[in-house]
C-alpha cells in the first residue's frame, strides 16, 4: 500500500521530482496548524486508505515546518504556493493542482486514475 514520504530536503525534493521521469508524483503541501488542511490531509488519506494507484510516488511536505522546501517546490514547479496543496507532476513539471476544500479523496481518485 502506498504511503506518504515526507520530503525535508532539497535533495530529496530534487530525487523526487527527477522520478517523476518515470512515475507521476502527487506532492501534498500541509500545514500543522491550519484545519482546513487538516481536513484535506485527512480526504488524502482517505484516498490512500482505499485503492490508490500504486504506480504514483506520494510526497509530503509540512509547510510550516520545512518552509524553505515548501517554496522551492513553488519555484521549481511554478505553482503559486497555497496551503493545503495537492500537486501532480510528471516529467519534472506540475500537470494538475488544487487547493484547500478541493483537495477530497473523490478528486485525488480521479486525476490520479488517468
Amino acid at each position: 500500500m502506498p504511503e506518504w514520504k515526507r520530503i525535508v530536503s532539497k535533495e530529496e525534493l530534487s530525487a523526487l521530482l527527477t522520478r517523476s521521469a518515470e512515475q507521476p508524483v502527487l506532492l501534498f503541501k500541509h500545514s500543522t496548524r491550519c484545519p482546513i488542511s487538516a481536513g484535506a490531509y485527512r480526504e488524502a488519506e482517505a484516498y490512500l486508505s482505499q485503492k490508490p494507484n500504486a504506480q504514483v510516488t506520494y510526497g509530503l511536505i509540512y509547510v510550516v515546518e520545512d518552509r524553505e522546501i515548501s517554496n522551492e517546490a513553488a519555484d521549481r514547479l511554478r505553482v503559486k504556493h497555497e496551503s493545503p496543496q495537492a500537486i501532480l507532476v510528471k516529467n519534472g513539471q506540475a500537470v494538475w493542482n488544487t487547493s484547500h476544500s478541493r483537495i477530497t479523496a473523490d478528486a485525488l481518485e480521479e486525476v490520479l486514475s488517468n
